[in-house]
């Protein structure tokens, strides 16, 4: 028998600004990895790993005002070159 919790869970107000600041920041890394990726198959017809895009992603969580951490800038590049792979499109 299979056991299925739900957490329900609701954010305050006054986290609800670095959240939206963090996933704004989340998304700029995604999109930079897309542009990234795009530009390197068609520029030389060459697939960009994860391991690439981190390379490329290197002390981005370092910047002055930038909430997110390394740990989640490379799960972001990862998780986009799975995708990627996954539906084998370039962009």
């Amino acid at each position: 028998m299979d056991c299925t919790k739900t957490l329900r869970l609701r954010i305050k107000d006054k986290h609800a600004k670095v959240l939206a600041l963090m996933a704004r920041e989340v998304n700029q890394v995604w999109n930079f990895c897309n542009e990234t990726s795009h530009r390197a198959i068609r520029e030389r017809h060459q697939f960009l790993s994860g391991y690439d895009l981190q390379k490329l992603t290197n002390g981005f969580s370092q910047c002055d005002g930038i909430h997110i951490g390394s740990p989640t800038v490379q799960q972001v590049c990862e998780d986009y070159a799975k995708a990627r792979k996954q539906f084998k499109k370039a962009k």
